[in-house]
């Protein structure tokens, strides 16, 4: 049994304000362009297909077209679910008619979960599919005001999915959530106000594979839970990540094989880091300018117009960082000594803290005249 394991899609995201659906749409393409080749058995979405409740018109356009190319064209079965980041009503919209073309959306909380029956030579395959469990929606939707948080949602509805088992079946649950040990990043939507919303592995004790979405760096958490994290980088804290989707297979017994594969991005979040001038003379030489850029600069002071100047050779330089203007200030401490400085000394003083290095004597030569003359008598409030 073999399964296409993808999520996190967020249709419709925004990278920095640049438009990304073009992007999505391109490594969605090697998606099925996979599936065409190998045939799974399923292509399983661990939700979060788009990125906000209400999706723009191109977003739903595109998850249209890439519905069905994969289950009317390639007759490929497909199960999705809803994210943290999905309208569970809009997205499970035609839902009973869509599930006898072969695709399964799984929206709302089931009252009680049934699985989807897959077969091949070794027998049946189990699958439940559980969209995110918003323990507000569950502790209305069974009526159990006694329930708080996302731990008790989970394991409740778990509770309810393990009284469908069967001994001696393959099972595979697919879901939304934030487990314990996880690896978070800047782009994920916090579950809740406060807290992490995170969720103990031991729950999922029993399973073969547990695929999950939310977190967006691929990973595993444990043997049997895997993230096969976003299709691309949405935040500047992702350049690290090799994005993907990953192939699973179910043996006939014993655990199941687990395998990433990369998708080539159509313009990639990068960092490039130096002086002012040595970005600028990389740009120059780089044939890959048009991908997205995050530029640290080690300049020991700012550059007028930087980020501007980029942009004339990488147009889609998205965040500007100073590399000497990241070190933490000192102590909150304000000792008699410093109240004692007069204003160059305290400013040359904030200079060092901020910098990490000494004012040097031509800008103390500039400074200086400004400081003395805002200082004059009459002249404070100017």
């Amino acid at each position: 049994m073999r399964i296409l394991q993808t999520g996190d899609w967020h249709l419709g995201r925004r990278l920095k304000g640049l438009d990304l659906l073009e992007d999505q749409r391109f490594v969605l393409e090697q998606v099925i362009e996979h599936v065409e080749q190998e045939r799974p058995d399923l292509v399983l979405i661990a939700g979060d297909i788009y990125d906000r409740a209400d999706p723009p018109a191109a977003a739903v356009d595109l998850l249209d077209e890439v519905l069905s190319r994969l289950v009317l064209d390639l007759h490929v079965p497909v199960v999705l679910l809803a994210g943290n980041h999905d309208s569970p009503e809009r997205l499970a919209f035609c839902s009973g008619i869509l599930k006898r073309q072969g695709l399964r959306i799984v929206g709302e909380i089931p009252e009680a979960p049934e699985p989807l029956v897959l077969e091949d030579e070794a027998g049946p395959v189990h699958l439940f599919a559980l969209p995110y469990l918003d323990p507000e929606r569950v502790r209305e939707g069974l009526g159990r005001d006694d329930l708080r948080g996302h731990q008790a949602a989970m394991e409740i509805v778990l509770d309810q999915v393990r009284r469908q088992c069967h001994a001696g079946v393959r099972t595979v649950l697919a879901g939304h959530a934030f487990v314990q040990g996880g690896c978070s990043s800047e782009s994920e939507r916090l579950l809740t106000v406060g807290g992490s919303g995170a969720v103990d592995a031991s729950l999922f004790e029993g399973f073969d594979h547990v695929a999950l979405g939310h977190l967006h760096r691929p990973q595993s958490v444990g043997p049997r839970i895997h993230y096969a994290g976003s299709l691309l980088a949405y935040s500047i804290s992702e350049t690290d990540h090799s994005k993907g989707f990953l192939w699973v297979d179910l043996p006939a017994s014993g655990p199941p094989s687990v395998a990433q594969v990369p998708l080539t991005p159509r313009r990639r979040l990068r960092r490039v880091q130096g002086t002012f001038q040595q970005v600028m003379d990389g740009a120059r030489q780089d044939e890959d300018r048009e991908d997205l850029i995050v530029a640290v600069l080690t300049d020991p002071a700012p550059v007028p117009d930087a980020i501007g100047r980029l942009r004339q050779h990488y147009p889609n330089t998205l965040h500007l960082e100073w590399e000497a203007l990241e070190h933490p200030v000192g102590g909150s401490t304000v000792s008699r000594e410093v109240l004692r400085l007069d204003p160059l000394s305290l400013f040359q003083r904030f200079y060092q803290e901020v910098t990490g290095r000494p004012m040097d004597e031509a800008a103390t030569a500039l400074l200086g005249p400004v400081v003395e003359r805002a200082m004059r008598p009459g002249e404070e409030a100017r």
